[in-house]
């Protein structure tokens, strides 16, 4: 009985880190019985992420936080978006996100969202922001669709809470909307490590460097200890970690402790470590813990994955993209019966293939090459996607042989 009863505890903290690392900010009524599970392992659930990987964790009647800290503050290849599917948000709607946020701080516990608009247009009116090119009237039914865009993020992540009304009559100018503010969620989204207004530094990337900063142990434990972190963070957050890509003290370190530190993700999270010669990747055998997928199923799924293949076959050196396009023009001729329509139509390829790069970008199977003309190069992960040429034998094959095939 005590060997089940721990072994369902462990499953609980794995169920409920798995829920946290694919959700970091859990809301009452969205998420209620996860939200419950990591209430009843929070004690756990801190302390293995304190040791491991730095990254806190707040509980409380309303939500569970995970404030993480990002590893590279210049991967741009997971973007925000208002739903599945729909478009990846530009420099407006950052922008409008965090002026909406600035006026949601000040506004009170319910907020129509011709108001909040009234809010970004007096927020947006800054010299600063003018002097820096953004302009923002809500003129235009397109900057009414970002701002439109922002308010159903913050409703995904609890933020807001719809009480009457919907946006699409705010977008055709005959009705407006209402909504809760939840103010701890809201005081809850910012994970930087300091606060946006201590910071004085000029310059986007300089900023973004001091919010995310942690200070520089000066201890030879703590420096190892840093190391951990930042190695076991990457390891849960990248699809994979090339040794390429780390520092040479990162290097020496996941080098050394690979097997200790995979070992000890597994044990928690249920991912399995795939070790090569180029790097680490925690494969997760449920395919949960991943915004994008692969393979996926309907057109976009099956372009992304032949030119995955196409890449693969290839080998090292780069590709160019009108090479890459001509291929899916040659594949969109092929499956056109299957893949939905206006494939051959002319501009589609380059539709197809922006669509299936991104997603290879984000899975960090191609990055793209410097130089003109514009062209990626394939990762060396993408080798898993290689499909080799079948051998078909025309006499009795050893049963040992056909043993192994069939596994």
């Amino acid at each position: 009985m005590t060997t089940a009863v721990a072994d369902e505890n462990l499953a609980q903290r794995r169920a409920a880190l798995r829920a946290l690392l694919a959700k970091p900010l859990l809301t009452a009524g969205a998420d209620d019985e996860t939200l419950r599970l990591v209430r009843r392992h929070a004690a756990d659930l801190r302390e293995w992420l304190a040791a491991e990987t730095g990254w806190r964790l707040v509980v409380d009647a309303e939500s569970a936080r995970l404030f993480k800290t990002v590893a590279n503050g210049d991967d741009g290849t997971h973007p925000a978006r208002e739903g599945k599917g729909r478009p990846a948000f530009g420099r407006r709607r950052y922008v409008l996100l965090c002026l909406a946020l600035a006026v949601l701080e000040r506004a009170d516990a319910q907020i129509t969202l011709g108001r909040l608009a009234e809010g970004v247009l007096v927020a947006a009116s800054e010299p600063e922001l003018a002097d820096a090119g953004v302009v923002f009237t809500l003129s235009r039914r397109d900057e009414r669709s970002d701002l439109v865009a922002v308010v159903r993020l913050l409703l995904s992540l609890g933020v807001l809470q719809r009480v009457a009304g919907d946006e699409d009559a705010y977008l055709t100018a005959t009705g407006d909307v209402l909504y809760d503010v939840r103010r701890r969620v809201l005081a809850a989204l910012l994970t930087g490590t300091r606060g946006p207004s201590t910071i004085e530094v000029a310059g986007h990337v300089d900023r973004l460097a001091e919010l995310t900063g942690e200070s520089v142990p000066d201890t030879d434990d703590l420096r190892n200890r840093a190391l951990r972190h930042r190695v076991t963070r990457r390891l849960l957050d990248d699809p994979v970690v090339y040794y390429d890509e780390l520092s040479d003290d990162e290097r020496g370190y996941l080098v050394s402790q690979r097997h200790a530190i995979t070992r000890r993700i597994e044990q928690a999270t249920g991912l399995v470590a795939e070790m090569r010669a180029e790097g680490v990747a925690m494969v997760d055998p449920d395919d949960e813990l991943t915004d994008v997928r692969m393979p996926e199923q309907r057109t976009d799924g099956h372009v992304t994955l032949l030119v995955a293949e196409y890449l693969a076959r290839h080998g090292a050196g780069s590709v160019t993209l009108d090479r890459l396009r001509a291929h899916v023009r040659a594949m969109a001729r092929e499956h056109e019966t299957y893949w939905r329509r206006g494939v051959t139509e002319p501009g589609a390829d380059a539709e197809l293939l922006a669509v299936a790069l991104e997603k290879l970008r984000a899975l960090r199977l191609v990055a793209d090459a410097p130089g003109d003309p514009p062209a990626v190069l394939a990762r060396p992960a993408i080798a898993r996607y290689a499909v080799q040429a079948p051998t078909i034998r025309t006499g009795p094959a050893d049963r040992s042989t056909r043993k192994r095939n069939r596994t």
